[in-house]
């Protein structure tokens, strides 16, 4: 687990709701308080879809993407929000064949991001969930690594916390 306190939040949620640079995570859940507080599971309703195909566990967050931005959207910042979000579940086997780590994929339950703003500060913090217990904490590392890569590769001003 690492924490990081996002410095430039103007930039940060460009990227965040303006742009696809989270779209490929799976939403998890999420919290915006506005002049109400907006509660969003991402957990997907397959009941609701006609089809018989394959549908991932989670909406990804560019299906969201749209509808927070236009709770968050206007002339007063939010109160504070919160989401949640996930490597999906072939990029947690990616990093763990790219790393050569011996986690099984199966086991883990899932690589997360935690974006929290609190009407001053926004920060970002990961958390790796395995369904198995382990003392193993190459793929902690692993992820940790792969969210600061990420957020340079961005252009994402983050400060260890």
């Amino acid at each position: 687990m690492i924490a990081f306190s996002l410095t430039n939040i103007k930039d940060f949620m460009s990227h965040l709701l303006l742009s696809d640079t989270f779209d490929h995570f799976a939403f998890i859940e999420g919290e915006i308080v506005t002049f109400n507080t907006f509660q969003i599971d991402g957990f997907i309703q397959k009941d609701f879809f006609d089809s018989d195909a394959e549908l991932p566990e989670y909406s990804p967050w560019k299906n969201v993407r749209d509808y927070c931005f236009s709770l968050i959207k206007g002339k007063r910042t939010p109160l504070s929000f919160r989401f949640i979000f996930s490597l999906s579940g072939k990029n947690i086997e990616r990093i763990i064949a790219q790393n050569s780590l011996p986690a099984d994929p199966q086991n883990v339950q899932g690589l997360y991001l935690n974006i929290h703003y609190d009407g001053t500060n926004l920060s970002c913090v990961t958390g790796t969930s395995f369904k198995t217990f382990t003392m193993d904490k190459t793929l902690e590392h692993a992820w940790d690594e792969m969210v600061e890569k990420f957020f340079v590769q961005k252009g994402i001003d983050a400060e260890k916390a």
